[in-house]
């Protein structure tokens, strides 16, 4: 009928009209929505405070309070949803792609060419015996008082060699050989009966020689650096020093030899000597050029203050001529 037509377009308009609201609430939530989200960020960052932001290890916890970290966030509010551009791009050629099932082999290291000699590696100096049984402070080596019997390999570079309270019994050109910047040998207190006649000869830069308190019975030839010999406490006699041994010493300040076997003063004595001790030997008389020249009565030696030659046979009043050109006398028995 007509009036059953008009009631059921009416139904069909009312269903439509639903249906568009419908449609058209559901974008206008999401704008809503997405218009909260900016609010609720400004939010947060209103709580940091960036004016002192300083991001430090030190003060990580204290700028960020991760106690409460999901309820700053919603996650619910994530969709899980790609965005156009976070996919990685597909290879043009599927050859790019690692074929995964073959491993690649690891390159092996090929020899370096080797065109000249080979010269070994310089061995530092604690990894010497000396720096392992003694002690090795930049260029000095320490080796008091430990049980020694021979002089250990030095490094090449030693200034200062201190070897006393030990058992050494004899003294080799070899201990010593290419030791050019040493300038000090300490071996006081040992058993030294035998040194080679080059063992000290060699040495450039030697200066200091301490050899007291040994068994020497002769000395070996000494370099013409030589600034100060101790050799006291030994049994050295006269036969046992070279002819004129001292004569070229140039540099030659004190020679101190007391306490041995010397049956006279070894002379001549070089210019530069400034203090001889000679005492409790077994000297019976000098010379009157011992000392001085004695054709030369202007001659001063002034250098030579100091001259020992107590508890020795020896009447010094015997040769009054032999002093003239001497600062002062020298110490003994007058009488």
């Amino acid at each position: 009928t007509l009036t059953g037509c008009r009631m059921w377009t009416l139904a069909w308009l009312g269903i439509t009209s639903l249906c568009l609201g419908a449609a058209r609430a559901v974008p206008a939530k999401e704008e809503r929505r997405k218009a909260e989200k900016p609010k609720a960020d400004l939010a947060l960052y209103e709580n940091l405070d960036l004016d002192n932001y300083d991001l430090t290890l030190d003060n990580y916890g204290e700028i960020l309070d991760l106690s409460n970290y999901e309820e700053l966030y919603d996650y619910g509010d994530l969709a899980p949803k790609i965005e156009v551009g976070t996919l990685a791009p597909r290879p043009k050629e599927p050859a790019a792609l690692p074929n995964r099932g073959v491993t690649a082999e690891t390159p092996k290291l090929q020899p370096p060419t080797i065109s000249g000699p080979v010269h070994p590696a310089p061995v530092p100096a604690q990894a010497l015996p000396s720096c392992l049984l003694c002690l090795c402070i930049g260029t000095s080596v320490y080796c008091d008082d430990a049980n020694l019997e021979h002089i250990p390999p030095l490094p090449p570079e030693t200034t200062y060699l201190y070897a006393r309270f030990n058992r050494i019994g004899t003294i080799r050109a070899r201990d010593f050989m290419g030791l050019k910047k040493l300038k000090r040998i300490d071996l006081t207190s040992n058993f030294i009966s035998w040194a080679d006649v080059d063992a000290f000869r060699l040495l450039p830069s030697l200066q200091e020689l301490i050899l007291p308190e040994n068994r020497l019975t002769a000395l070996p030839e000494l370099p013409r650096s030589i600034i100060r010999l101790d050799a006291r406490l030994n049994r050295i006699p006269s036969t046992g020093l070279q002819p004129e041994a001292f004569r070229e010493l140039k540099q030659l300040q004190f020679l101190h030899l007391s306490d041995n076997q010397l049956d006279y003063i070894p002379a001549p004595l070089p210019e530069s000597l400034r203090s001889l001790h000679l005492q409790n030997n077994n000297i019976q008389t000098m010379h009157e050029d011992t000392f001085c020249d004695s054709q030369d009565h202007s001659q001063i030696r002034r250098a030579l203050e100091d001259i020992r030659l107590d508890g020795n046979p020896i009447n010094l009043s015997l040769f009054p001529n032999a002093y003239f050109c001497l600062p002062r006398l020298p110490t003994g028995r007058f009488l």
